[in-house]
């Protein structure tokens, strides 16, 4: 990809919850994008650091000790092995940063929220 991407046209793409879209692809690695509203379930990733970057909205990451509310602009990285769950209690647009075999819903069990891999955008 040696061209710009508009993620404004690409978030217009879709308009499901929970469900992310790979918008690039570098190094094994992921850019995902997903619209959410409400709660995801609890999960971990094993194997896996994942970075959420907001860009439109406002979004959470519960932890089991403290909630970190982010608003546009801001990124939180989730090490590899710790428990959260994400949530917007109005629609929100974020992009996601993770290995490219990684599933949504990492050690939880396969649920509505487990989203298809290689979807695009």
């Amino acid at each position: 990809m040696t061209q710009a991407v508009d993620l404004t046209e690409k978030f217009a793409a879709f308009s499901d919850h929970w469900r992310p879209r790979v918008a690039a692809q570098l190094n094994g690695q992921d850019v995902r994008l997903v619209k959410v509203q409400g709660v995801f379930p609890w999960h971990s990733h094993a194997d896996a650091d994942e970075m959420f970057l907001v860009w439109k909205g406002r979004f959470r990451v519960e932890f089991r000790d403290r909630v970190v509310a982010l608003e546009p602009g801001q990124f939180i990285v989730v090490p590899r092995g710790v428990e959260h769950r994400t949530a917007a209690d109005e629609e929100a647009e974020v992009l996601i940063f993770e290995p490219s075999e990684v599933i949504n819903t990492g050690d939880a069990p396969v649920s509505d929220f487990t989203a298809p891999q290689g979807q695009t955008v």
